[in-house]
C-alpha cells in the first residue's frame, strides 16, 4: 500500500470469503484486495452466521448507536490471511440466520430486510462520520447495490463531509418498501419525496439521489439505463446524473486463478499454445454428465435459471443443436419452470443434453474448459462473469449483445454477439458458431484471441482509483435538483 493512500470503507452485503448470492460476492472479494496497492481499504459486511464462523474470537473494537427504530450494534473486526481488513457487523437478531444475504432457505426474501440493511447503512455512515468509537474513519464510502445505498443519505442528511460512490450491480433489485417504514428507518420528513419510487421508498434511488457518484458494472449497461428499455423506471434521474458528469461504467475483472494452466480443477492443465488439454477435459466433462463422447461441439450453460438469462431461449434452439450434432451440458438452479424445461431436454435428448441442477465450483471450472461455446443469451446483463471465465478458458460465448456482454465479446473474434433477444437470432448464431466449428484455423484463432484478452481485476482496480479521486473531488450532489418522477 502507497504511503499516504486514501482510505475508503467498502460496504458490501456480500462476499465470496463468507458468503455470496452474486456477482457482488465476487466483485466484493476481488476489488478492495485490486486496490489495497493504491488505498487504505477496508470492508464492511454485515455478521451472517458463515462470516461469524470466521470471526470467532475476533475483537470488538467499536459500537454503532441505536437510531430511529435501527438497533445498536457492535462492530469487530477481522483480517483475512492476506492482510485485507474486515469490519463485521454484530447484531445476531438481524443477520445471524440460516439462508442466502437476502432470503431464507425456502427462498422467501426476509420481512425486515428494510430493518436488516438500513442498519448496515447506517452503521456505514457513522463509521464515516467517527461515531462508531473506531481508531481509524473513511475518507470516502463505497457503497454497492441496494442494500448499502441508504448510507449516501444517512450521511448527507447528518451532515457529513465524506464522498460516497455508489456501484449498481443491477439496476432490476432496488429495496423498495412501504412508505410507513420511513421513521423507523430515521428518513427525515423533508427528504422522503427524494426516496419515492412509485408510492414506495427505494434505497437505491436514495443512493442515486445522494452519492457524489454513481458508477455501474459495464460502459455499455450505464449508457443503455439512461433509456426507458432498460432504466427500471430510473431512467430519467439516470440520465440526470450521467448530463452532470456524475454516472459511469467500469467493466469487473475475474479472479487470476481462472487459468488453464494452473487450475487444479482441471483434468489437465493447457494453454494457447497447447490445446490437446482441452480435448482431454471435454473428454472428462462428457463422461462426468454421461454423454457419449462425440466429435461435435460442446455447448455450456452456466448460469442462474431464470428468465433474466434468456434460458428459455436455449431450451428452445437445443433440439437445432442435438440435430446438428451438438451437445449441450448446463449448470445452475434457479425457476422451478426453467429448471423443469431443462430436465425435460435432459430425458428427450440423452445422447445430447445433460445438466447438473444446483453449484459446484469445481464442476463448472471443468465445464468451461471442456466447452467449445458459452451460451448466453441474457436479456439484460449489467457485466456478466461468465462470458469471461469462459474466454480465459478458450470458450467462444454466444452471447445477446447487451450491458457487458457488448464491452467484453467482441463480435467473430472472441466470441459471437446477436443484436435480439429470441429464439431465432439464438438460433442464427448457433449456427455462425458450427461453421466455425468447421473451420479449425478460424477456431483456433478465436480461442487464441479469447484467452489472451485482458480481464484481470489490475485494469479495473486502476480505473476504480481513478474513480475514487475523481469522487473524492466532486462537489457534493444537490439532493433537491435530482428528485426522481415517482
Amino acid at each position: 500500500m502507497a504511503a499516504g493512500a486514501r482510505r475508503s470503507l467498502f460496504v458490501t452485503s456480500e462476499m465470496s470469503d463468507f458468503i455470496k448470492a452474486g456477482g457482488l460476492g465476487e466483485v466484493a472479494a476481488a476489488l478492495p484486495r485490486a486496490l489495497r496497492r493504491r488505498h487504505d481499504v477496508r470492508v464492511l459486511i454485515p455478521g451472517y452466521s458463515p462470516v461469524l464462523e470466521r470471526a470467532l474470537g475476533a475483537e470488538i473494537v467499536g459500537r454503532i448507536e441505536a437510531h430511529a427504530g435501527l438497533p445498536a450494534c457492535e462492530l469487530a473486526l477481522i483480517h483475512q490471511p492476506d492482510g485485507l481488513p474486515v469490519y463485521v457487523l454484530l447484531n445476531a437478531a438481524l443477520f445471524a440466520r440460516e439462508g442466502s444475504p437476502y432470503v431464507s432457505g425456502d427462498g422467501v426474501e426476509w420481512d425486515d430486510n428494510a430493518l436488516r440493511f438500513a442498519t448496515l447503512s447506517h452503521a456505514a455512515a457513522q463509521i464515516a462520520a467517527g461515531q462508531a468509537g473506531l481508531d481509524w474513519t473513511p475518507e470516502l464510502l463505497h457503497l454497492n447495490d441496494w442494500p448499502c445505498a441508504l448510507a449516501a443519505g444517512y450521511l448527507r442528511w447528518a451532515g457529513t463531509p465524506v464522498p460516497s460512490l455508489l456501484t449498481i450491480h443491477n439496476l432490476a433489485y432496488q429495496g423498495l418498501f412501504p412508505h410507513a417504514m420511513a421513521d423507523a428507518l430515521g428518513v427525515p420528513e423533508a427528504a422522503r419525496d427524494a426516496l419515492d419510487f412509485y408510492g414506495r421508498l427505494s434505497f437505491l434511488q436514495a443512493g442515486i439521489v445522494h452519492a457524489d457518484q454513481v458508477n455501474t458494472v459495464s460502459i455499455s449497461y450505464a449508457r443503455q439505463i439512461t433509456g426507458p428499455e432498460q432504466g427500471c423506471g430510473l431512467d430519467t434521474l439516470l440520465a440526470r446524473r450521467a448530463a452532470a458528469g456524475r454516472l459511469s461504467g467500469i467493466i469487473n475483472g475475474i479472479d487470476a486463478s481462472y487459468d488453464p494452466r494452473t487450475d487444479a480443477h482441471l483434468q489437465v492443465p493447457f494453454s494457447v499454445n497447447q490445446w490437446q488439454g482441452k480435448n482431454i477435459n471435454a473428454q472428462h466433462v462428457r463422461r462426468t454428465f454421461h454423454l457419449p463422447q462425440s466429435r461435435g461441439p460442446l455447448f455450456a450453460v452456466v448460469s442462474r435459471l431464470v428468465h433474466q438469462k434468456g434460458l428459455d431461449l436455449v431450451v428452445d434452439v437445443a433440439p437445432q443443436i442435438a440435430a446438428a450434432g451438438g451437445q449441450i451440458v448446463f449448470v445452475g438452479q434457479g425457476e422451478r419452470p426453467i429448471e423443469a424445461s431443462v430436465r425435460a431436454l435432459c430425458t428427450r435428448y440423452p445422447a445430447h443434453v445433460a445438466a447438473m441442477i444446483g453449484f459446484e465450483e469445481a464442476t463448472a471450472r471443468q465445464v468451461y474448459a471442456g466447452s467449445d461455446f458459452l451460451l448466453m443469451p441474457s436479456r439484460f446483463e449489467p457485466c456478466g462473469l461468465s462470458q469471461m471465465y469462459a474466454q480465459r478458458f478458450g470458450s467462444l460465448p454466444i452471447a445477446h449483445a447487451t450491458g457487458g456482454l457488448i464491452d467484453t465479446v467482441d463480435d467473430g473474434v472472441t466470441g459471437f454477439l446477436f443484436a435480439e433477444p429470441s429464439a431465432d437470432a439464438l438460433r442464427r448464431c448457433v449456427g455462425r458458431a458450427f461453421r466455425t466449428w468447421r473451420q479449425p484455423t478460424l477456431l483456433s484463432a478465436m480461442r487464441r484471441a479469447a484467452m489472451l484478452t485482458p480481464s484481470g481485476w489490475d485494469l479495473a482496480g486502476e480505473r476504480y482509483a481513478d474513480l475514487y479521486a475523481r469522487t473524492a473531488r466532486a462537489p457534493q450532489a444537490d439532493a433537491t435538483r435530482l428528485r426522481a418522477v415517482g
